[in-house]
């Protein structure tokens, strides 16, 4: 029913011109206990039997029938992948549905706020799709990320979605672990400068009042990207220091410089505690120290698994739902994701004196907060019209295909194969088993438009006749959401091989498409749900056509598409010419074609190390001093260390020069470099600076990236690229667990990679 106030003045909580903290406190003062905790409560698969029927459309019986025994709802999870996923226009005309009914049939006309995964664009049917975020980060380009997902969260919106589960800023320290793709790589700098860029373009100014911006998410806090053996939601063993010094640094900035609203806790434990019960965590950290005043969402099942979730694994905190929900609630989770399960208890849970109302009204508060702050109250409803149009956008497809430009790298071009010269080639084979299927990645959508690597060759190879062949495959089908994986078969894969051999020997040179797809690394969220591994090679029989293919041979080109880090040493020794694309989105086939071709010079940089096996492992690039020491009978450096990747074109760095070259501790500097554009064709290149303690009361790492500005030159051009030194890129815990700068001797270095050898150093004195 409609709130009633005709015959007493319009409540506070109703009235637009008052703050939205005046409206909460309001509207928290008319509301039951049960009305409370329903907020705390979301729908997703459940939405079948509760919203919507076997359509997927808005089903008012089945939706009263639900309702009679409850009082309201807090979130709707998921509205567009109701009956197998909806169009644009048909997820705005659902959520008004069923917006309306709970506006219009709670006590107090209280709306529900509608999330939706937007980890590289809405993950819904007909929106844009671009790199996965380990992607973005080889761009090392923070406006672009920004504008991705401003464009993101304008489709989203249109939508009625509210809030966005993105971004992932977990720092990924393990390339075994399934879920490297969803993240912004190793580097917990580069990290942060992502996570603020993304959650600028997700929320813009929070004010909202341009109905084009959602909440933003901060997941998984934290510490989820490093866990034992690789595997997802394993325990992670880390001290205090080193989990605050990388781990949580880019969940801090996100919030303070970025404003992040919102923040999903993650399924792992610190210190023998799971992020959803961890009170030092939710509380002393990220509400006390960081005065983080949104609220906390729940990881998907995670506040069952406190106690068990039957046929996957259970952590044994509580003895069942009713503890596992008061573990939460006194964390400080403040809804429970995705469907009613553990805190529907919470209402006894209060009036038995376990849970205290004030708990309640405090986690209640801030998501009504931000419902105001969202104007639901006034304005719940969206426009179909809109919505169809916005997804149909010809400049979503532009940035996206900007995007995937940006991301490729370029990390082996012996003997200059790349780019193709089109005149010098007749025929053109393109093989390998991603060559000729879409590649998004995880947590996608279905784009309205979705280019393969031959599609695109094909569109610009111009005269040019083009081939192709599977050459093999990864395993059979390949979908991110198939539970079983399926490998090939190797006979039928060895004589695919020798078929792609005689395509490639009747070309002038081939294009190899090869590395992992969405099943061989993706989120294993189940135990017939895998998708972590303990190798890093390539899966199947992809080595062996990579041994077939060179072997004739012609000129080859490799284009690697993975969502992680894959040790390709067989393929760097037998292959000239490599590209990292990771996973490139709906763009894919333009953007690689648009490279090969020589129409744009490749300019990203890798986010993340390439270690040479998986028993290389750690091989982050920021490292303490006593390790990466040596092995027996192998070289302990990466394959391709953090920050590389080559051009087309070359660039001369200048000598880097400090403005001042000894300051106090509370003092600010800066170094300038000049770089040349020494080639013949325009290119960018990513300028890096790294920073070294050298003396310090505690062991730090070797180099820490601090700085990096990516740039656009012209044949011949130079640039004057400046960094500013700050406290902030200087401090650390010492050994007092104090956040300090410490006087001594600095190294700062300036190059275009992670690698000594790309590196010059100067020093500089603090005091």
């Amino acid at each position: 029913m409609k709130p009633n106030f005709r015959k007493s003045p319009v409540p506070a909580y109703l009235n637009p011109k008052l703050s939205a903290e005046r409206r909460t406190r309001d509207l928290l003062s008319r509301m039951t206990l049960k009305e409370k905790t329903a907020q705390m409560l979301c729908v997703w698969q459940q939405k079948a039997s509760a919203l919507v029927d076997e359509q997927g459309n808005f089903d008012p019986p089945k939706a009263r029938s639900w309702f009679r025994q409850r009082a309201g709802l807090g979130q709707v999870g998921r509205p567009g992948d109701a009956a197998g996923g909806r169009n644009a226009r048909e997820m705005a005309e659902l959520t008004n549905a069923i917006q309306k009914f709970f506006v219009e049939n709670s006590r107090l006309g209280i709306p529900v706020i509608f999330h939706e995964e937007c980890l590289h664009g809405l993950a819904e049917a007909d929106a844009t799709s671009f790199p996965q975020p380990i992607g973005l980060a080889a761009t090392f380009d923070p406006d672009l990320v920004t504008r991705l997902y401003e464009m993101t969260a304008e489709e989203a919106r249109s939508r009625g979605t509210h809030q966005a589960l993105s971004p992932v800023v977990d720092v990924a320290r393990d390339p075994r672990w399934g879920r490297v793709e969803e993240t912004f790589g190793e580097d917990p700098y580069l990290v942060s400068r992502m996570a603020v860029a993304a959650v600028r373009g997700l929320q813009g100014d929070a004010s909202f009042r341009d109905n084009k911006h959602v909440i933003a998410t901060l997941k998984h806090f934290a510490a989820h990207g490093q866990p034992e053996s690789g595997t997802n939601c394993a325990p992670v063993n880390v001290s205090e220091r080193l989990l605050r010094d990388v781990f949580l640094q880019p969940f801090k900035e996100a919030i303070e410089k970025g404003g992040a609203i919102s923040v999903m806790a993650s399924y792992n434990e610190i210190d023998g505690v799971p992020s959803h019960a961890n009170t030092w965590l939710l509380r002393q950290v990220l509400r006390k120290e960081w005065k983080f005043k949104g609220y906390v969402v729940s990881d998907y099942f995670a506040i069952r698994e406190l106690h068990e979730r039957p046929e996957l694994f259970g952590n044994y905190l509580a003895a069942d739902g009713k503890q596992a929900a008061t573990l939460a609630v006194k964390a400080g989770v403040n809804i429970e994701l995705p469907d009613p399960d553990c805190y529907p208890s919470l209402t006894e849970l209060v009036r038995k004196g376990i849970i205290k109302e004030s708990l309640i009204d405090e986690l209640v508060a801030p998501m009504l907060l931000w419902k105001f702050r969202l104007g639901l109250f006034e304005d719940p409803y969206v426009d179909p019209d809109a919505a169809e149009e916005i997804a149909g956008r010809q400049a979503h497809r532009d940035l996206a295909l900007q995007a995937a430009r940006k991301t490729i790298t370029l990390l082996q071009n012996n003997g200059d194969v790349a780019p193709l010269d089109p005149k010098r080639i007749r025929r053109l084979a393109v093989i390998g088993p991603n060559a000729d299927r879409p590649l998004l990645g995880g947590y996608s959508g279905k784009p309205k438009h979705c280019s393969t690597v031959l599609e695109g060759i094909r569109k610009h190879a111009g005269d040019i006749e083009v081939l192709y062949h599977e050459g093999c495959k990864i395993t059979i089908g390949g979908a991110w959401n198939q539970d079983e994986i399926v490998p090939s078969d190797p006979e039928e894969d060895r004589k695919s091989i020798a078929e792609a051999v005689e395509v490639a020997r009747r070309a002038d040179a081939v294009i190899l498409a090869i590395g992992g797809n969405e099943q061989t690394s993706r989120e294993a969220w189940a135990l017939n749900h895998l998708g972590d591994r303990p190798s890093l090679d390539m899966v199947g029989r992809q080595d062996e056509l990579v041994d077939a293919i060179a072997a004739t041979g012609k000129p080859v080109i490799a284009l690697l598409f993975n969502g992680r880090p894959l040790s390709v040493r067989n393929l760097v020794a037998k292959v000239p010419a490599i590209f990292e694309c990771w996973y490139l989105g709906q763009e894919t086939g333009d953007a690689v074609a648009e490279v090969i071709f020589g129409k744009c010079s490749p300019g990203g940089k890798l986010p993340i190390t390439i270690p040479r096996s998986a028993g290389h492992i750690p091989a982050y690039y920021n490292h303490k001093p006593a390790a990466r020491r040596g092995y027996l009978f192998d070289d302990v450096s990466p394959l391709f260390p953090f920050g590389f990747g080559l051009s087309y074109t070359t660039f001369q760095f200048g000598e880097p020069r400090l403005a001042r070259t000894s300051i106090r501790r509370n003092q600010t500097t800066s170094v300038h470099v000049n770089v040349t554009n020494t080639g013949t064709m325009i290119g960018d290149e990513v300028i890096q600076m790294y920073i070294r303690d050298k003396v310090s009361s505690v062991t730090r790492p070797v180099k820490e990236l601090k700085g990096f500005q990516r740039i656009t030159l012209e044949p011949g051009r130079t640039a004057t690229v400046p960094f500013d030194i700050t406290p902030e890129h200087l401090a650390f815990h010492n050994i007092d667990f104090e956040y300090v700068v410490e006087p001594g001797e600095f190294e700062i270095m300036i190059g275009n990679s992670s690698r000594d050898q790309d590196l010059q150093k100067l020093t500089l004195k603090v005091t």
